[in-house]
């Protein structure tokens, strides 16, 4: 079964170009390691005004999807990259001093 896993993260304002402009090569190794650690349909959607990010994705438990991804040498390196990019997370969703805001899905039209 197909889990969607939809998330906040919260960008700097003022850096928001240049995480955009970060984005538009990602590291190839990057994206392999993202396929083979299970992310599918992944998406990121921006409110340029604040730098709200929306991310979405699916895959078959995102728990161990993204447990899998922090093993991968190549997520660290692009986490250390990206960390200057981000505010806090906000709400009690927030993991601790990652940026990542996880939503709870309610409703879904298939």
């Amino acid at each position: 079964m197909t889990e969607r896993a939809c998330f906040l993260l919260h960008l700097r304002p003022e850096t928001v170009q240049e995480y955009l402009t970060v984005h538009s090569e990602v590291w190839p190794e990057m994206l392999d390691a993202l396929t083979r650690t299970g992310w599918r349909n992944y998406s990121l959607f921006l409110r340029a005004e604040d730098g709200l990010v929306v991310g979405y994705c699916e895959t078959d438990d995102f728990e161990a999807t993204t447990a899998a991804m922090e093993r991968e040498e190549v997520s660290a390196r692009w986490e250390a990259t990206m960390a200057r990019f981000f505010a806090p997370a906000r709400g009690p969703a927030a993991g601790g001093d990652r940026p990542r805001e996880r939503l709870v899905e309610y409703f879904h039209l298939d």
